[in-house]
């Protein structure tokens, strides 16, 4: 089955959100997402864009998304942080996703980056496997640490 990989545009972010929706199902944080269509279009299109999007399609059809931005690092300078990839589950073993890894990958080569980075869940092996394949480092001694917007507010007001 043939697909095209092409940067997103604004009104690819309906199918952005479907997409991200499915990936929270998919990590069990089905509830978690909060982020509206409205966010996206401002967020990746306003006039400072916060992120960029490769989108996967078929027919017309996006049955897959990266999402990623840039980062700084004090070590190593500019980096991008690969947020989200996500191909729709009736679309998966067709190499879509690693055509949009493949894509981001090539994205930040041509941009200089000295880093690209993302996380994974520990349980999710298969994908641990093929990014360990590609000759990324899976790094277990690092702990994500995050803190919500409760968190923020509740710190803040301890001061």
């Amino acid at each position: 089955m043939n697909f095209n990989i092409r940067e997103g545009k604004m009104t690819d972010m309906p199918s952005v959100l479907e997409l991200i929706k499915e990936l929270a199902h998919f990590e069990k944080e089905a509830d978690a997402v909060e982020i509206s269509l409205a966010d996206l279009e401002k967020d990746g299109f306003g006039n400072s864009p916060l992120f960029k999007t490769f989108v996967a399609e078929i027919d017309e059809e996006i049955v897959g998304m990266a999402l990623f931005y840039p980062r700084y690092s004090t070590w190593k300078g500019p980096t991008i942080h690969l947020e989200d990839l996500i191909v729709k589950k009736n679309k998966r073993g067709l190499n879509i996703g690693s055509a949009l890894y493949k894509k981001v990958i090539a994205y930040g080569y041509n941009l200089g980056v000295k880093r690209i980075e993302w996380v994974v869940l520990d349980w999710n092996t298969p994908a641990i496997t093929f990014y360990k394949k590609t000759g990324a480092q899976v790094l277990n001694d690092w702990q994500t640490v995050q803190m919500d917007e409760q968190a923020i507010k509740n710190y803040l007001e301890t001061l």
